[in-house]
């Protein structure tokens, strides 16, 4: 694993790579970090990503159940690791969120999986795994939808997700749904996504730095109030300190976008940064892709984000 520094948090590796964009043909390996899923949306979602012009690797063991998670922490580590790991394996793409990728962290070899950068696509639980591999194995990977949320995505969704993880072009994101709380323009790569799970990460040697980013939320579920503690957990531990813009996805089942909106509001009162909210990207649908690591521009007069390639090659 990567070195250990004397207050026993790994060092975090700075330079960001871009892994390897995908072609027809490319072979993408699925993985089970957290929870078990529905076997029907799962075909479903395969046979999207056929239909895009990729083939799948569907791992021994990958249907393993043992009560809200799929096989044990060992079992879901090493089949993620092998997937890393394996040269036919070109991107690898999480089955589905629920939870389960925190408690798999400290198992994976990071080192290893640096030496193979290679996509990764998630979100939700997910969100562990992508600020984990961003840190501590310095390659970009990409906030988008899992292969069971395929199986009835939009074709906005599959267009972006296929654009972001295919295309030698810039990814541009202008939609119709974005909103302006607070005026403003700011380049930096983007991080975040669940802020549940972000909030989970805070103490641990995983909780990963927002500092000269921009910074992604997106939640479910979460009454208004919980959406304020957490941002002020946030806020409290100085995770908030230095960040550069803000970025707002869905908040499903969180109160109403206005709520949200003044909630976000106040707690970012003393950051002056630009704030774009009405994002569709996280628990909703369409669920836009976005690349994580990868420079970026955030308007919030002009309600887009201009991503530059996320991948090469």
């Amino acid at each position: 694993m990567g070195a250990l520094t004397r207050t026993g948090a790994y060092r975090r590796r700075l330079a960001l790579r871009k892994p390897r964009r995908l072609r027809p043909g490319s072979v993408i390996g699925i993985a089970a970090p957290a929870s078990p899923f529905d076997r029907e949306s799962f075909d479903r979602g395969v046979r999207v990503l056929h239909g895009m012009g990729f083939e799948t690797v569907t791992p021994e063991g990958l249907s393993a159940a043992q009560g809200y998670l799929a096989g044990s922490d060992e079992h879901r580590a090493a089949l993620l690791q092998r997937l890393f790991e394996d040269a036919r394996i070109d991107a690898i793409a999480c089955a589905r969120g629920g939870y389960g990728s925190m408690r798999i962290l400290p198992l994976l070899d990071y080192d290893r999986i640096a030496a193979h950068p290679k996509i990764l696509i998630g979100f939700s639980d997910a969100t562990a795994l992508l600020a984990a591999i961003t840190d501590r194995c310095g390659f970009a990977d990409f906030h988008g939808p899992v292969v069971t949320t395929l199986a009835d995505a939009s074709e906005s969704t599959r267009t972006t997700l296929l654009s972001a993880i295919a295309s030698d072009a810039p990814l541009i994101l202008n939609p119709s749904t974005a909103v302006t709380v607070r005026s403003g323009r700011a380049a930096g790569v983007v991080c975040g996504g669940n802020l549940t799970t972000l909030c989970h990460l805070l103490g641990t040697p995983f909780q990963p730095s927002f500092r000269n980013r921009i910074l992604f939320l997106e939640d479910r579920g979460e009454a208004a109030y919980r959406i304020d503690r957490m941002l002020t957990q946030l806020k409290l531990a100085g995770c908030l300190e230095g960040i550069r813009g803000l970025i707002l996805g869905s908040f499903t089942g969180c109160g109403s976008d206005q709520e949200i909106f003044e909630i976000v509001g106040n707690r970012f009162s003393d950051a002056p940064v630009p704030i774009l909210a009405g994002l569709p990207a996280g628990h909703t649908e369409p669920n836009l892709t976005l690349p994580l690591g990868i420079q970026t521009v955030l308007d919030a007069d002009r309600h887009a984000l201009s991503f530059e390639c996320a991948t090469e090659g």
